[in-house]
């Protein structure tokens, strides 16, 4: 068994819901070539330096995230996306410490592939298909060529960011304002998510640090 991280001993001794199946899920996971390490405030499993699975507990379920899940097989069909925009990542969500033990084989050999595919360098194969152009957006970009300009310059994870968010509302009148709202960030070339003050510690990425400022 791995050397434990005394991190992870104290997150799951302070979690208020799902202590027992963490620490299942926890024992599997030491049982395996992976490193055990402490980031974003939560369990993660590495090889070799390589981010493979989060250990989470949520309010409806606790879970195993693969951060590389969507090159995996899954056979069993047991992984699922986080979220409906998701590309990568997959978990496996548990609310019992039998279902674990159950499963305890099959995840066994779920770990063992996505530490093989790490090995062999397999990565996965993102969305190369472009979210639509909202209307509003379109016609805001035909009027301002600087806009235009500096929507074409953003990268294409901070265009797919900002198409999402647009996308998302469902009438026009909020589409338009979230728009507007936005273009101040896409003329300075920020992504929706970017910092934009300065003061963040997690650079390019906001991290609230705004809100001490006036």
């Amino acid at each position: 068994m791995n050397r434990k991280n005394p991190k992870v001993d104290a997150h799951i001794a302070q979690a208020k819901k799902w202590q027992p199946e963490l620490k299942a899920l926890r024992r599997i996971l030491l049982d395996t070539e992976l490193t055990e390490d402490f980031k974003w405030d939560q369990p993660c499993y590495t090889y070799d330096g390589a981010n493979i699975i989060l250990l989470g507990g949520f309010k409806d379920h606790c879970a195993l995230m693969f951060c590389q899940g969507s090159v995996l097989k899954d056979p069993h069909g047991i992984l699922k996306k986080p979220g409906e925009h998701t590309q990568a990542s997959r978990l496996i969500p548990f609310t019992s410490v039998q279902a674990i033990t159950a499963t305890a084989p099959v995840l066994k050999a779920y770990l063992e592939e996505a530490i093989a595919a790490e090995k062999a360098g397999v990565k996965p194969t993102f969305k190369t298909t472009p979210e639509p152009i909202p209307e509003e957006l379109q016609k805001k970009l035909n009027k301002n060529p600087a806009l235009d300009e500096a929507f074409a310059a953003l990268t294409p994870g901070r265009q797919r960011a900002y198409l999402l968010h647009f996308n998302a509302a469902k009438q026009s009148a909020t589409r338009t304002s979230r728009i507007e709202a936005c273009t101040p960030r896409i003329l300075a070339g920020k992504g929706i998510h970017d910092c934009i003050c300065g003061h963040s510690k997690k650079l390019p990425a906001c991290d609230g640090s705004h809100k001490f400022f006036v």
